[in-house]
């Protein structure tokens, strides 16, 4: 059974009622049930549901531009008014976008419910060109202030919410302890968040893991910013950057100087989102592995969550990270995509409840 941590009684019992998954079982698949092997399978077992998107680009105050992908859901039966159409926004991992299977499936389970979807690319990263040299960080919230305004101007009286992987958690996460309960959000899911990047980077450096994960992120990171290299080279050592051989090596050349941190130590401490958890506003679902070695179990800000009336932490001791594989062959629905579906729904359907139970 999950552990669910939260301070506020009646958020654990409208997380009960209404997401009743996050007290159930959770049984890994059998034969994948380490932390690892689920991270590195889930990517090519699981299915890529079908999603025709509408894309738009957007102008930030500083020159640049950031892809939206939509999934308007106009056939929603449910919500046949799309002024009033529940969106959810969505934001992937380190080098994700809105092809990434986890999103695929979120926008899936959305289908379903009648809501409408948006993804947020981080900058350079969906096929758009750099306007100006600059990319993103887990740290800068500024693109997703901008993004989260377009939004809620388009459709203001439309229920918002948000859900973040990984990275997009971080960045989700750092946004809401920034803003309070000043944001147009009702609610917030975050998935598989690293917690404390110094923790998150040290588990990464060990031997096996650096071999399995922190290599190829590494490179794919260079890659995402390779096809930028003429506009980026205005401010950077390019050939120094495309020497890393470890996401820490990557920020300290790269992402720490293109925000203007003094060091890699102070870009570290300001993207960790457990130094802002106690400031979060709204009702927020954080689910996390304790065997996941992106985010170590001792990271995890178990005392700092139940502080906060509005957080619920819900932690599996399997399922890896961006994993939670169930069933035999789990080709369609893991665990995160149920805990996802459960707790929009809640919130979209039943959110005024948490506050009368």
């Amino acid at each position: 059974k999950p552990q669910l941590v939260a301070s506020n009684d009646r958020f654990c019992r409208f997380l009960e009622e209404y997401c009743p998954v996050v007290t159930e079982t959770y049984y890994p698949t059998i034969w994948c049930w380490e932390g690892r092997v689920q991270t590195l399978l889930r990517p090519f077992i699981t299915s890529r549901p079908q999603v025709q998107y509408r894309n738009e680009l957007i102008k930030t105050a500083d020159g640049g531009q950031i892809s939206l992908d939509w999934f308007d859901n106009n056939d929603s039966s449910y919500y046949p008014d799309a002024s009033t159409r529940p969106t959810v926004l969505l934001l992937p991992g380190l080098t994700g976008t809105s092809k990434e299977s986890y999103i695929l499936h979120m926008i899936h389970q959305s289908e379903t419910l009648g809501y409408r979807c948006v993804v947020f690319n981080n900058r350079g990263i969906a096929g758009e060109e750099l306007l100006t040299p600059r990319t993103y960080c887990a740290a800068n919230t500024e693109d997703l202030e901008a993004v989260i305004h377009h939004v809620h101007s388009l459709y203001p009286s439309a229920p918002f919410m948000a859900a973040g992987v990984s990275m997009g958690g971080m960045l989700l996460l750092n946004y809401l302890g920034k803003t309070g309960r000043d944001t147009p959000l009702m609610a917030a899911a975050i998935f598989s968040a690293g917690w404390n990047v110094f923790e998150s980077v040290e588990s990464l450096e060990k031997p096996l893991n650096w071999l399995l994960f922190n290599y190829y992120l590494t490179a794919c990171l260079q890659s995402s910013i390779s096809r930028h290299r003429q506009m980026l080279e205005k401010l950077f050592d390019m050939d120094l950057v495309m020497k890393a051989r470890t996401v820490r090596e990557f920020d300290k050349q790269f992402t720490s100087v293109m925000f203007g941190y003094r060091s890699i130590d102070d870009y570290y401490e300001d993207a960790s989102p457990c130094r802002k958890l106690k400031s979060v506003g709204i009702p927020v679902l954080c689910l996390n592995s304790v065997d996941d070695v992106f985010s170590p179990a001792h990271a995890i800000p178990v005392e700092t969550a139940k502080q906060n009336a509005n957080v619920a932490l819900v932690l599996t001791s399997c399922g890896g990270h961006i994993g939670f594989l169930e069933g035999i062959w789990p080709r369609k629905c893991t665990y995160m995509d149920r805990v996802f579906k459960q707790f929009v729904q809640a919130m979209f359907e039943h959110g005024n409840k948490i506050f009368s139970m």
